[in-house]
């Protein structure tokens, strides 16, 4: 997060990536009042408070939360801000799961949260639940720490992002005119396309244990170890010196790719190149079913950590083999997001922003 009491100017966009339908909406300025923003998923909860005034949005209190080490959602919020809500004007949560009807259960975690029950629960009249990816979708409004992978051509339309973690979340951003419209989907659960015998391989070795084998089954840090155990079986290796013991304290993934990172493992450093062209072949279907001509963002806690080890050529080089299609893709920019509480500030953002719609 950004230093406590740090601020952003909503109203005349100083910072941010892209345009979205807050910017330079007059209404802004006249909306004041404290704002409670959530980014819950499968790992990490994070909390943040903010108060906005005339359009200055600043940060007031934030803090993270190990997600599965709670039953639900009440009990962070206790410890996050123990005192009386009343001085809450509203609440946003970035909820990693499908939101229906202001209800959601968690993916990959065990909490159920709806919004009446929340607000007949903490006394706040006002909470939004939205998707997880759709806040990130949001807070790509203030992104400017990026990492470039592949360079695009400038051309405007749609954007997409994706966010390998302990899931795989997508979302899509719909051009309107020069504002974007953020949505959400369930795009990581859609069926893994294998291209070639080693893909088949690794696609029958995870049917002996999954009924379905999606994109989040390969593109996210759980993904990374079902890589991992399919290669050293394929292989026919041993783990590298030390795995059995790191792997207590850390998890796989992260160790996983700490041995690519080191250069010790051949094992380690071809499952971390798989994981990469199976990222890059996915971010290429994302780019034509949205027609992302704005650029794919990355985002999620994994690639930021693992920058270094991006071969750029070759990740361009499995984005752009869609056959007649390539011509398209050579056009389409690749960023890893760098910040990591995008998700946290595309809450607020479409916090104020629905709060505008009800007060005006």
């Amino acid at each position: 997060m950004k230093p406590i009491n740090s601020t952003y100017d909503l109203y005349t966009r100083k910072i941010g990536n892209l345009r979205l339908p807050i910017h330079n909406n007059p209404k802004i300025k006249n909306y004041s009042g404290k704002i409670l923003a959530a980014d819950i998923g499968g790992t990490n909860t994070r909390m943040a408070l903010f108060n906005i005034e005339k359009g200055i949005l600043r940060l007031l209190a934030e803090r993270t939360f190990k997600t599965r080490s709670y039953a639900n959602f009440q009990e962070i919020l206790k410890i996050f801000h123990p005192e009386s809500l009343k001085d809450i004007a509203c609440m946003c949560l970035g909820v990693a799961g499908p939101v229906q009807k202001g209800r959601v259960k968690g993916t990959n975690f065990a909490w159920e949260l709806d919004q009446l029950e929340l607000s007949r629960l903490t006394g706040v009249e006002k909470i939004f639940i939205i998707n997880d990816m759709e806040a990130h979708a949001y807070g790509l409004g203030i992104t400017t720490n990026y990492f470039e992978i592949k360079k695009g051509s400038n051309i405007s339309g749609n954007a997409a992002i994706i966010s390998p973690g302990t899931g795989l979340g997508e979302a899509g951003l719909f051009l309107d005119k020069n504002v974007y419209c953020p949505f959400s989907t369930e795009g990581g659960h859609c069926d893994f396309s294998p291209r070639d015998e080693l893909d088949i391989e690794l696609l029958r070795h995870l049917q002996e244990t999954n009924f379905h084998v999606s994109w989040e089954r390969i593109v996210s840090g759980p993904g990374i170890y079902n890589i991992y155990n399919f290669l050293r079986e394929f292989r026919k290796v041993e783990d590298p010196e030390g795995f059995t013991e790191r792997i207590k304290a850390q998890h796989p993934s992260v160790v996983i790719s700490e041995y690519s990172k080191e250069g010790t493992s051949p094992l380690c450093i071809e499952v971390m190149d798989l994981f990469l062209k199976y990222l890059a072949i996915e971010a290429a279907q994302l780019s034509l079913k949205f027609k992302a001509m704005g650029g794919i963002f990355i985002g999620g806690g994994i690639l930021p950590n693992i920058v270094q080890i991006v071969d750029r050529t070759k990740f361009t080089n499995h984005f752009i083999n869609s056959g007649p299609m390539n011509s398209l893709l050579s056009h389409i920019p690749i960023r890893v997001i760098l910040q990591q509480d995008t998700a946290i500030y595309g809450a607020v953002i479409y916090a104020v922003m629905n709060m505008i719609k009800l007060k005006h």
